[in-house]
């Protein structure tokens, strides 16, 4: 099942609620929130009291993409401000720590590789992980070029996944527009996170439409 989940890193923050509120009125499934240290990634974004503050205006799952160093530090602090489902990198941690610490703490636990790492980074947390992201852009900004190298990224994932998970979903986070969404999903992506495609429109449930269906 496709799932559209915007990335509130190109919403408007002086309208933090209202965006939301909108979103979810409009069709989304989840709400995606981009945590950026300034270390792993070149960029600081937002934290644990944003993850608190979309808590308390909606009962969507909330899914929280660490791109910090040091994730583990940090997960039982997401999870208490009310993330449902978090996702860490193979590049910052050691995954088969860090998955089932997620898991203890009542959320989905997320396997993240960037556009430099072999797919056969994440291979032995298959069974660990209850889904994984491909990022098809340089994490740290929104706004970036699609890179269509994570297509093939997601195919030989999605060929692994069927032989041993074959429920596990991917997901795919970056540079994702109504015209390029449909390679992503015969790919075998699923977990479609957007930001500026849906925040920079005008109106968003014909745009999270599109991404559904497109």
């Amino acid at each position: 099942m496709i799932q559209i989940i915007p990335s509130i890193l190109s919403c408007d923050f002086g309208r933090l609620a209202e965006e939301i509120r909108a979103v979810e009125a409009a069709g989304a499934d989840a709400i995606h929130i981009d945590v950026m240290d300034g270390h792993f990634v070149p960029n600081i974004s937002i934290g644990i009291p944003i993850v608190r503050a979309v808590r308390a205006v909606t009962q969507l799952p909330i899914d929280c993409h660490l791109m910090i160093a040091h994730p583990t530090q940090y997960l039982r602090a997401f999870a208490e401000a009310g993330a449902d489902w978090i996702s860490v990198h193979v590049e910052t941690c050691d995954l088969a720590t860090a998955l089932p610490a997620i898991r203890a703490l009542g959320c989905r636990a997320g396997a993240v590789l960037n556009p430099p790492t072999p797919v056969a980074a994440v291979l032995p947390y298959i069974g660990e992980a209850d889904f994984f992201l491909v990022m098809s852009v340089d994490p740290g900004f929104a706004g970036q070029r699609f890179l269509p190298e994570a297509l093939e990224k997601i195919r030989t994932l999605q060929h692994a996944l069927h032989a041993r998970t074959p429920a596990t979903p991917i997901q795919i986070d970056g540079g994702i527009t109504i015209e390029n969404v449909g390679r992503a999903k015969a790919a075998g992506a699923s977990l479609i996170v957007a930001a500026s495609a849906i925040f920079q429109g005008r109106d968003y449930a014909a745009t999270i439409a599109a991404l559904r269906t497109g």
